[in-house]
């Protein structure tokens, strides 16, 4: 059996869970989320706990058990908490702004790169170095995260580049180190 599918999936004060045939409707303060349950298995909710279920031990089974779980678990923690992630920009003369709703970055390119904020996700700009965006959906949240760091990932030999708050890069030693 799964230890991370068997695990019940407590639903906070504020959240709503619905269950219509195969589609999970979750509805908080931070909005709404849907998720089709693929396979055989089975989602039950009984009172403010979401239980899921495989009917048998087939591979197929197995693997949709532990991420259907976590899936459900996830939109009842974005619709209530809300999911964020923190990008550094560092490099001389790199900087960040939000114009409207887009954010416009000066990267070193001859040009600005400009990305428009997607459905559901807010992007802020505290300073001209920092990037947070925010949003109910993780895998989204996590998607724009990475488009925005792959303008300009960070290089090994000074560290400039777009990066995660909590991400260690690794440095190079110039031609002269030896």
């Amino acid at each position: 059996m799964s230890r991370i599918g068997k695990k019940p999936i407590e639903i906070p004060a504020g959240v709503e869970v619905k269950l219509d045939g195969s589609k999970v409707t979750v509805k908080g303060a931070k909005g709404t989320l849907e998720h089709t349950v693929v396979g055989e298995i089975k989602v039950a909710i009984e009172g403010n706990v979401v239980t899921v279920t495989r009917p048998n031990d087939e591979k197929e089974n197995r693997s949709l058990h532990g991420m259907t779980r976590t899936l459900i678990a996830n939109m009842v923690e974005g619709v209530s908490k809300g999911y964020t992630k923190e990008l550094d920009v560092v490099g001389v003369g790199y900087r960040v702004a939000k114009q409207g709703k887009d954010l416009v970055m000066n990267l070193g390119y001859s040009h600005q790169v400009i990305m428009p904020e997607v459905d559901g996700i807010s992007i802020e700009v505290p300073n001209p170095n920092k990037i947070i965006i925010s949003g109910a959906d993780k895998q989204a949240v996590g998607q724009f995260a990475a488009e925005v760091r792959k303008k300009r990932p960070p290089e090994p030999y000074k560290g400039k580049g777009i990066r995660y708050v909590d991400e260690v890069v690794r440095r190079k030693e110039g031609k002269t180190g030896k």
